[in-house]
């Protein structure tokens, strides 16, 4: 079955005659009138591999005059945790991620569930393709469609090899469609859970509280970490200014001479009364002003930040993860890949503890399959960059992937060389959502919780979908509840490092009491956590 449609640019905005016309940010992101763009969180991922910085670090006598530390610090020893929003719902169960019934990923669907996830009935997984290869892939850990466009994407970022030591979990859960109020953000819980960053708190693309296209959960806004715009290298760039003297001086020189600014400074504040009832705690911060100064001239003043000139991330002799021109391309892909750039940079090199790329133009049905598969092989490209940059400076991550919505097929073909002769995206439909993470561990692929395959199957895919292709709203807490969703991620993060008890407790409300996060009792949060910790895997690099 096919059909025919008038040729448009898969990148211009998409005209549904099913949607109004866009009047807010959020809806003129997910139909391509405004691409996405990215945001971090910074809560550092540095602490892990460094012991944490402070006055003391810096200069042992300044730090000793302090009666309250500054707070220089480059973490906590958490791990780097990057998200990608798509805007506007995108496909990510079947086609992409495999998604199963009770039983787990490999517990296949009917064929006309499948099909309602785009895929033909010579294509579902549990058959071949031409070759004999199975439809069914396992390559990442978490099972993924053989000719899923994120797996294409993923694969060709990653050196071969890398995805031995790559696993991950898919957690089949409804939200709503074309929308940004799907509290669907995990950045402040990631923050509140320890991860931490040497230059800033939270960053986003936006200036929203989220930073992004979705919201967070309301229970965990924090005032102190709304988000500081970053979403091109020019921003990351403009987080640190180590000033002229650094260009002057050599970088060694340049800090003494803050130092011994401070310590001028430091003398003749002690000499003033302010007059002010919190005249210690002024003093205070302008002690701390000048020896973060001081930092910031020697961490900065010969370590480029700049991912445009990270060989690791740009290069033109087959080493880089992106070309030159692919990098820096007047086009959607372009200004994808260095958004994503600019975010890793940030958090792999824990300047940043958490991140998140928005990418806008998710709500792709209504036209050509091909559209759905570049788009989702872009997003691929740059999840792919995300886990490569982490192998290659031999640190862990955790990759989460969130979308507001899904689509559904009716079953029409688009046999085009870019639509692969998959289903056509005909309508939104939240009954096929899901959200997936995936993690990298520089020392073995992490391990799903379980004794046997059948127990692990179940962990690695947190909820069930119907034999019809829909989310299984009694099978998973998570399935029917967004701010429940994102708990569980929080949870899923807290568990790599062996901290999963310490969730109940890990948010209060104003009174002091723990608030009532929804997973239940340790038994159920345990049937919602996929890995065993693999803490011991993200120490043995100290940098």
């Amino acid at each position: 079955m096919s059909k025919k449609r008038n040729a448009r640019h898969w990148d211009a905005p998409q005209l549904h005659g099913d949607h109004p016309r866009p009047v807010t940010r959020r809806q003129f992101v997910s139909q391509g009138f405004m691409s996405g763009a990215a945001y971090t969180l910074g809560a550092g991922a540095l602490g892990i591999f460094s012991a944490p910085r402070n006055a003391m670090a810096l200069s042992g006598d300044l730090a000793s005059q302090l009666a309250t530390p500054c707070n220089i610090t480059d973490g906590a020893g958490k791990i780097p945790f990057i998200c990608f929003d798509l805007a506007g719902g995108a496909n990510i169960a079947g086609s992409n991620a495999l998604i199963g019934q009770q039983g787990g990923q490999s517990d296949f669907l009917s064929t006309s569930g499948y099909e309602k996830m785009g895929l033909p009935g010579d294509m579902v997984p549990g058959l071949q393709d031409a070759s004999g290869a199975d439809f069914a892939n396992f390559d990442l850990g978490l099972g993924f469609h053989l000719d899923s466009a994120f797996r294409r994407g993923i694969m060709t970022s990653l050196t071969p090899g890398r995805e031995a030591n790559i696993n991950g979990a898919v957690i089949p859960a409804r939200s709503d469609n074309d929308t940004g109020n799907n509290p669907h953000n995990p950045m402040y819980g990631i923050a509140t859970a320890g991860a931490k960053g040497s230059i800033l708190t939270l960053a986003g693309s936006e200036n929203t509280d989220s930073g992004g296209n979705s919201m967070l959960p309301a229970m965990l806004f924090d005032p102190e970490l709304r988000p500081t715009k970053v979403d091109r290298p020019s921003d990351v760039v403009n987080l640190v200014d180590t000033g002229e003297l650094v260009g002057i001086l050599s970088e060694n020189d340049a800090t003494a001479v803050m130092e011994s600014i401070y310590r001028i400074s430091d003398q003749k504040m002690g000499a003033v009364n302010t007059q002010i009832s919190t005249d210690a705690a002024i003093k205070q911060a302008v002690r701390c002003g000048y020896l973060k100064a001081a930092d910031i001239a020697e961490r900065f003043g010969a370590t480029p930040i700049d991912p445009t000139v990270d060989p690791e991330i740009v290069a033109d002799d087959g080493t880089g993860i992106f070309t030159t021109a692919e990098f820096m391309a007047n086009d959607r892909n372009g200004s994808e890949f260095r958004k994503t750039a600019s975010v890793m940079k940030l958090v792999m090199n824990g300047f940043a503890g958490a991140g998140c790329v928005e990418m806008g133009g998710y709500d792709y049905h209504g036209g050509a399959r091909a559209e759905g598969e570049v788009k989702d092989e872009r997003a691929g490209r740059c999840m792919g960059a995300v886990l490569e940059y982490a192998a290659r400076l031999n640190k862990p991550v955790m990759m989460y992937v969130f979308s507001d919505g899904s689509l559904s097929s009716n079953g029409a073909i688009d046999n085009s060389t870019a639509g692969r002769g998959k289903g056509e995206w005909d309508s939104d439909n939240s009954s096929t959502a899901a959200s997936f993470f995936l993690v990298y561990n520089p020392t073995r692929r992490p391990t799903i919780i379980g004794g046997t395959p059948e127990i692990q199957a179940v962990h690695q895919q947190i909820g069930a979908m119907d034999a019809g292709g829909s989310v299984m709203r009694a099978g998973s807490p998570v399935a029917n509840n967004v701010n429940l969703l994102v708990n569980a991620v929080i949870l899923n993060y807290m568990a790599l490092h062996g901290e999963q008890a310490n969730f109940g407790s890990l948010y209060q409300n104003p009174d002091g009491s723990n608030w009532n996060h929804g997973l239940g009792n340790a038994a159920l949060q345990d049937s919602l956590t996929a890995f065993e910790p693999i803490v011991n895997g993200i120490i043995s690099n100290p940098i």
